[in-house]
């Protein structure tokens, strides 16, 4: 007999399980900002605009680089920066007495601080240079009993009268910056102070100031910036800082324009710095408040050189 070969369902390979298909993936289509490239298209033909217009103006400047280095030019920077350290030692010194005072318990301190802030906040600097410059004419002479007495108009010299207009008025404005830093601790550290046998000077110098530090710096930062352009004023009091100069030698070398863009400059220089001080200043105040520090801006190009060297869609 022959035997019939039997093929069926049984004889064939088992078929694997099919999987079990997923979500189909999301394919997410940005949206586009029609506004943002016609703001950008708007801001670049000012710019081209300004530039153009300022290209095809009467202005010499080779004249720039030819005074940059100027003697007197270096001369101006360093009164400017002698007069901006100066004023804010006597500013911040004199906002810290006023804001203590201006906390105390004592009426009559804390009346004569509020009296104090209002009065010079309310008036403007330059007013009160020309008062301080001025004021040889109601008084002929200074009179401190056996320690010094001269003319006043010997006495008030255009520094002491720079001295006197920025660092007073500066003292205002920092008191209020150190109030609120001081009245951003917490009570109960003062309390817990306290309650340890401290006084109440050790209190501020050991808790309260180290930790008002955080909130007083950045403002701090500001007035300094703020406080070097406004020694531009103090020529109005024949005080020769950088402007006075540049006037001086924009006067006699027929270039003035020319010369302000240069002081311009310089002043553009001295508060980019001034930037980066008060950047790491607060980095330094941020430790205990901040889990992770902002990143310096070598941090940042660093990290941005390393994304460059990093293939797209993996990780290096």
């Amino acid at each position: 007999m022959t035997d019939i070969e039997k093929t069926g369902p049984a004889d064939e390979p088992p078929v694997p399980p099919t999987p079990a298909a997923g979500p189909e993936a999301i394919k997410a289509i940005p949206v586009r900002h029609y506004g943002r490239y016609v703001s950008a298209v708007v801001a670049i033909a000012a710019l081209v605009a300004l530039v153009y217009a300022f290209s095809q103006g009467k202005i010499n400047w080779g004249a720039i680089p030819d005074y940059f280095f100027d003697d007197r030019i270096i001369r101006g920077v360093g009164q400017t920066l002698l007069l901006t350290a100066l004023s804010m030692v006597i500013g911040i010194v004199g906002g810290i007495l006023l804001a203590v005072m201006r906390l105390s318990r004592n009426p009559v301190t804390s009346s004569i601080a509020w009296f104090y802030i209002w009065f010079f906040r309310g008036t403007p600097v330059l007013v009160q240079l020309f008062v301080w410059f001025n004021l040889g004419l109601v008084f002929e002479y200074i009179n401190l009993g056996p320690i010094y007495k001269d003319y006043w108009s010997s006495f008030m010299t255009p520094l002491l009268t720079a001295l006197l207009g920025l660092g007073l008025n500066e003292a205002a404005y920092m008191a209020e910056i150190c109030r609120a830093g001081l009245l951003s601790v917490d009570e109960g550290q003062t309390e817990a102070s306290h309650a340890l046998g401290m006084s109440h000077g050790k209190t501020l110098r050991r808790i309260v100031i180290p930790q008002a530090m955080r909130v007083i710096v950045p403002p701090t930062g500001n007035e300094v910036i703020n406080m070097l352009k406004t020694t531009s004023l103090v020529s109005a009091v024949q005080f020769t800082e950088l402007f006075r100069y540049a006037q001086d030698i924009g006067s006699s070398s027929g270039a003035p324009v020319e010369m302000y863009f240069l002081a311009a400059a310089w002043y553009l220089i001295m508060t980019s710095v001034l930037t980066v001080g008060q950047f790491y200043l607060e980095r330094y105040y941020a430790r205990g408040s901040s889990r992770s520090l902002p990143p310096t801006p070598m941090q940042k190009i660093r990290a941005n050189l390393l994304s460059l060297g990093r293939p797209s869609g993996g990780m290096a």
